[in-house]
């Protein structure tokens, strides 16, 4: 299946070893497309993956800020509770 290019498609060129070119082409015949249509794919999965780690390491700093927070409230109000007694 070929994939048009858009005006916003850009080339960009890339030194591989001569194996793993290899490997490449093997791997894009055996699955009916080109070089290019096979790397495009890998790239975009590992772009959505070091999206998703990145955003996972955001939210995972936010929740521990969170929790010294919550950390630092109960220890302002620790002694208010004993003064309804």
């Amino acid at each position: 299946m070929a994939r048009k290019s858009s005006h916003k498609d850009v080339r960009l060129q890339v030194i591989l070893p001569f194996e793993l070119k290899e490997k490449l082409r093997r791997m894009a015949v055996g699955k009916g497309k080109n070089i290019s249509a096979l790397v495009r794919e890998s790239v975009e999965e590992k772009v959505v993956e070091l999206e998703r780690q990145l955003f996972e390491e955001s939210m995972r700093e936010a929740y521990l800020d969170l929790a010294d927070e919550n950390v630092r409230t109960v220890e302002d109000f620790r002694h208010a509770d004993a003064e309804n007694l």
